[in-house]
């Protein structure tokens, strides 16, 4: 089934692209609705997710938050801070050889893939401490 390129997922896709800071469907939604007042929340989560489903943007899956979105499909991991929240990329060569076949062994799943994030205090954060 072809998947058409409508307006509000260009639009859509374009927002994660200038939010360029993982950003959850509600931030999506906040710059959208500037350029596209009468779109719903409904229709950019939906799109989003079946973007991340398509392979076309990263879903992030952050336990206790919501979901943020990445446009850069390059192999990559990220951290995210415990006190404000934000996500960033980990671009460090951290070696996960055999993870996966590791993983299968210990469940007997069949392991497709991972995702990897770190959680922490980022500088800021860890800045107002002292």
């Amino acid at each position: 089934m072809e998947v058409r390129n409508t307006i509000q997922k260009q639009t859509i896709l374009q927002a994660v692209e200038a939010l360029a800071n993982h950003p959850t469907a509600e931030q999506v939604y906040a710059r959208v609705v500037h350029t596209l007042p009468n779109i719903s929340r409904a229709t950019v989560y939906r799109n989003l997710s079946s973007m991340a489903d398509r392979g076309l943007l990263q879903r992030i899956e952050v336990p206790g938050s919501a979901d943020h979105y990445d446009c850069t499909l390059a192999s990559h991991h990220h951290i995210h801070c415990v006190r404000c929240g934000m996500l960033a990329d980990v671009w460090a060569d951290i070696p996960l050889d055999g993870i996966d076949q590791q993983a299968a062994q210990h469940t007997d799943f069949r392991v497709l893939g991972h995702k990897l994030v770190f959680s922490g205090i980022c500088p800021a954060c860890k800045a107002q401490e002292n």
